[in-house]
C-alpha cells in the first residue's frame, strides 16, 4: 500500500491571480481541497516540501494528509498539480477530500517481474509497454504503491491483458467493459530478419 504522506498548509484568505501569485512570490504555492459535498477550503503549502513529495514518484496516488494551521487535518487524494510553462515550478495544486474508506478511483504504474522466466525475453524479446499507468478503483487505505505483473512463460507474440493479472485485494480495474491490453512481447529486428529470410528462402525453393 502507498504510504500516506503529510503536508503542513495554511488557510487562504483571499482568492484570486493577484492573490495567488503574492503567495508564490513567499515561496508557497496555492491549492484546494474539495469534495464529499464539502465547500472547497483554499489552502496554500510549502513549495519545497511539495516539490520533494511530488520526488518521490507516487505522489498522485498517495494519500495526503494535510495539517492545516489550527490543528485541523484533512484526508485527501491529488488530484491535479499545474506547473508553469517555462520554470516547470508548481503553480497550483487540487485535492480531493476524502470521508470514510469509500472507493476512488486512481492511477498506478505498473511494474514487469520474472524477466528471466520469459522465454521471450530470453531470446531478446522487447517489452512493448502499451500502458504504463493502469486506473484501478480501490478504498484509500488500498491504494498499491504498483501493479507487479509477470512475464513467466511469455513469448514472442504474447499480449498482456488485465484479465491476466493478479490485483491486490479490494482492488479493481476500473475500465470493465474491455479486456484491454497493458504490453506485448515483440520480436526483436534479429529475429524478425532471420524469419523473413527464411520465408524468403521458403518461397524461392517453391519456385524452383
Amino acid at each position: 500500500m502507498s504510504d500516506t504522506l503529510k503536508l503542513a498548509a495554511q488557510q487562504r484568505d483571499r482568492a484570486g491571480k493577484g492573490a495567488s501569485r503574492s503567495i508564490r512570490r513567499t515561496g508557497r504555492v496555492p491549492a484546494v481541497i474539495y469534495g464529499a459535498g464539502s465547500p472547497a477550503t483554499p489552502i496554500h503549502v510549502e513549495e519545497k516540501l511539495l516539490v520533494r513529495q511530488l520526488s518521490t514518484g507516487h505522489f498522485m496516488n498517495s494519500v495526503v494528509e494535510i495539517e492545516i494551521e489550527g490543528g485541523k487535518t484533512i484526508r485527501t487524494l491529488p488530484r491535479d498539480v499545474q506547473f508553469h510553462p517555462v520554470s516547470d515550478r508548481p503553480i497550483h495544486v487540487d485535492f480531493f477530500r476524502l470521508t470514510g474508506d469509500s472507493v476512488i478511483t486512481v492511477n498506478v504504474p505498473v511494474s514487469f517481474i520474472d524477466e528471466e522466466l520469459s522465454p521471450g525475453m530470453k531470446r531478446g524479446a522487447v517489452l512493448n509497454i502499451v500502458r504504463h499507468e493502469v486506473a484501478i478503483d480501490c478504498a484509500p487505505s488500498a491504494i498499491p504503491d504498483q501493479i507487479e505483473i509477470s512475464l513467466e512463460g511469455l513469448d514472442v507474440g504474447d499480449s498482456i491483458h488485465i484479465s491476466a493479472v493478479k490485483l491486490p485485494k479490494g482492488v479493481e480495474p476500473h475500465i470493465h467493459d474491455r479486456d484491454f491490453t497493458i504490453a506485448t512481447m515483440v520480436a526483436p529486428s534479429a529475429l524478425k530478419s532471420e524469419h523473413g529470410e527464411a520465408e524468403g528462402e521458403a518461397a524461392a525453393d517453391a519456385e524452383a
